[in-house]
């Protein structure tokens, strides 16, 4: 006798969306948590250097902050934008996220280069998934 397969949930693109930003963001936080156990890393944020910016300024600073809040504010964007809205954000901002990873893969760690690699892994699956929105039945 043969067990009925499993239960499957289906989620719906929002949330799919959601889940992968919300991954993307836990991979940065590991990978610059991590980018501290490097011999001279604390030494140099003392100094007030801040890796391939060089210095620690105001405005590189607020950049910085810019970037990241882009993919925290994209956990909850995907969920409560319209999908036209949602679905083009998305394509968007994963491509310019798949782009800014790629220029950090480059000279790093091999620790880094692979978190880096599953960032990028899933910047792309959030393209993919926006580009493949399913379309509601007329």
């Amino acid at each position: 006798m043969s067990k009925p397969p499993l239960q499957c949930f289906d989620a719906p693109p929002q949330l799919k969306l959601s889940l992968l930003w919300i991954a993307v963001m836990f991979l940065y936080i590991y990978n610059d948590y991590f980018n501290m156990y490097l011999p001279g890393a604390i030494e140099g944020m003392m100094a007030g250097e801040l890796g391939p910016f060089s210095a620690a300024n105001d405005g590189v600073m607020v950049g910085l902050s810019i970037m990241m809040a882009i993919p925290a504010l994209m956990v909850f964007l995907s969920v409560v934008l319209q999908p036209f809205a949602s679905r083009w954000l998305n394509v968007f901002f994963g491509v310019l996220y798949t782009a800014i990873e790629v220029w950090t893969f480059s000279g790093s760690r091999p620790f880094f280069q692979l978190v880096v690699g599953f960032e990028v892994l899933l910047t792309l699956l959030v393209v993919v998934f926006a580009l493949r929105w399913p379309r509601r039945p007329d």
